[in-house]
C-alpha cells in the first residue's frame, strides 16, 4: 500500500487515533482541575466505554448500510464531540473555574461523543483495509494503517507541549486542531475512489443473534479478550507514564513530561508499526505476535523495577516497541480465520476496545493507594494473558501444518 495512494484511508485511521488523546488528557486534566488520579481516569473510562456499547450494533448496521456509510457516520459523531469544548469556550485559553467541576464535566461529554465516533470508525475501518488488500497482505497493510492511528494518538502528547511553549496556549487547543483534521479526512475520503468501494468478499448476514453465536467459539472469545487487555494496557501506560515521570523525576507535565512520554512510547509504536508492516512480508503473524509480547514484557518489568530515570525511560521505549503490532495482529489473525464473518467479528473485536475504559481506572485506583510505580504491576499481570494468546496462536499455526490425524487431536485439546 503506497502512502499517497491510500492517504484518504490513512486519514480515517489518524482520526481514529484522536480518541487516544484521552490518555495524556488524564495527566493534563489532573493538573488543570486539581483532580485525584482516580477521578482523572474517568476521561478514558467514558471514552472507551462507548466502544463496548456501540460496536456490535454498528457491526449489524454496517451489514445493511455498508462500510462507507458507517465511516461517514463515525466522522460526524467524532466532529460533534470535538466541537463541544469549542462551543463552551475551551479552545486554547482555558480559564479554570475552581469553584466547580462543570468544565471537567463538559470535557467528559466531549469525550463521550469522541469515543462513540471512534468506536464506529474502528468497526468499519479495520475490515475496510481488508477490502483493499491483496491476498495475504491484510496483516501487513493493517499494521501500516494502524501506524496512522499512532499519529492521531501522538498529537495528544505533541500539540499541548507545542502550543504551550510556542503560543502559550493550553491543552484545550487540541479540540480545534483535531476538528480541522477530521473535516479534512471527511472531504478527502468522500472525494476519493474509496467512497464507492464495494467488498468483494461474500459475507454472512450479520445480526445480533449471529454475533452472540460467535461467543460459543472459544478461540474467538480468547482473541476478543486479547483486544480488551491490549487496549487497556496501551491507554493505562500512556496515561500513567507522564504521572510516573513527574512523580519520580519531577519532569513537568505541561513543559516536557508529555513530550518525553510520547517520544519514548508512541514514537516507538509508530516506527514499530512501519517496521512490522515490512517484517510481516516474511514472518507469519503468529510468530510476530510472540516476539512482540516478549519485548513488551521486558519493557514493563524495567519500568516496574527501575529506580533510575534512564532505565525507566528505556523501559518505556522497549514497551512501546513491543506494543506496536499487537492490536493489528490480533485483529487481522482473527478476521483471517473467518473472513465470511468479518462484520460480526469486527463488531465483537471493537467492543473489546472498552478495555481502555477499565484498566486505566483500575491502575489509577491502585496508584492512589500504593504509589504510581507500584501500580505498573497491573500492566505486568495483564500482559501475561497476551503471552498465553501468543502461545495459543503458535499452537494453531503448527496444527495447520500437522498431519490430519494430529490436527484432530489438537483441535479437541483446544
Amino acid at each position: 500500500m503506497k502512502v499517497l495512494k491510500f492517504l484518504p484511508i490513512y486519514l480515517i485511521f489518524l482520526v481514529m487515533g484522536m480518541v487516544d488523546a484521552v490518555g495524556p488528557m488524564v495527566s493534563l486534566a489532573k493538573e488543570s482541575f486539581l483532580l485525584s488520579i482516580t477521578v482523572a481516569t474517568a476521561l478514558p473510562f467514558i471514552g472507551y466505554l462507548l466502544f463496548g456499547l456501540f460496536s456490535i450494533p454498528v457491526g449489524v448496521l454496517q451489514n445493511k448500510k455498508g462500510k462507507v456509510f458507517v465511516i461517514n457516520l463515525g466522522l460526524g459523531i467524532m466532529l460533534l464531540g470535538l466541537f463541544l469544548p469549542i462551543v463552551f469556550g475551551m479552545y486554547g485559553k482555558l480559564a479554570v473555574d475552581s469553584s466547580s467541576l462543570n468544565q471537567f464535566y463538559k470535557i467528559l461529554l466531549s469525550t463521550l461523543f469522541m469515543g462513540a465516533g471512534g468506536a464506529i470508525l474502528q468497526v468499519a475501518g479495520n475490515p475496510f483495509v481488508r477490502d483493499i488488500s491483496g491476498r495475504g497482505e491484510y496483516s501487513s497493510n493493517l499494521s501500516l494503517a494502524q501506524s496512522f492511528i499512532t499519529i492521531g494518538s501522538s498529537l495528544g502528547f505533541l500539540v499541548p507541549t507545542f502550543m504551550f511553549n510556542i503560543f502559550k496556549l493550553d491543552w484545550t487547543s487540541l479540540f480545534p486542531i483535531y476538528s480541522a483534521i477530521a473535516i479534512l479526512a471527511f472531504f478527502m475520503f468522500n472525494t476519493s475512489r474509496f467512497a464507492n468501494k464495494k467488498s468483494q468478499i461474500i459475507v454472512e448476514q450479520a445480526s445480533l443473534k449471529s454475533c452472540i453465536q460467535l461467543l460459543t467459539n472459544r478461540y474467538v472469545v480468547f482473541m476478543m479478550f486479547g483486544i480488551f487487555i491490549y487496549c487497556g494496557l496501551e491507554i493505562a501506560i500512556a496515561s500513567h507514564t507522564p504521572i510516573l515521570l513527574n512523580s519520580l523525576f519531577q519532569i513537568s507535565l505541561s513543559e516536557m513530561g508529555l513530550l518525553v512520554s510520547w517520544s519514548l512510547f508512541y514514537l516507538p509504536i509508530f516506527f514499530g508499526r512501519f517496521l512490522g508492516s515490512y517484517l510481516l512480508k516474511f514472518l507469519k503473524p503468529a510468530n510476530m505476535l510472540m516476539y512482540s509480547v516478549v519485548v513488551a514484557i521486558v519493557g514493563i518489568v524495567i519500568i516496574l523495577t527501575s529506580q533510575h530515570m534512564w532505565f525507566t525511560l528505556t523501559g518505556v521505549l522497549i514497551c512501546g516497541l513491543g506494543f506496536s503490532n499487537i492490536f493489528p495482529l490480533i485483529f487481522s489473525i482473527t478476521i483471517d480465520s473467518m473472513p465470511e464473518k468479518e462484520n460480526q467479528l469486527s463488531g465483537l473485536m471493537v467492543t473489546m476496545i472498552a478495555g481502555g475504559a477499565f484498566l486505566p481506572m483500575l491502575m489509577g485506583v491502585l496508584a492512589d493507594k500504593i504509589g504510581i510505580q507500584q501500580a505498573f504491576i497491573i500492566p505486568l499481570l495483564s500482559v501475561g494473558y497476551l503471552l498465553f494468546l501468543a502461545l495459543l496462536n503458535m499452537r494453531r499455526k503448527y496444527v495447520k501444518q500437522a498431519k490430519p490425524e494430529l490436527k484432530e487431536k489438537v483441535h479437541e485439546a483446544i
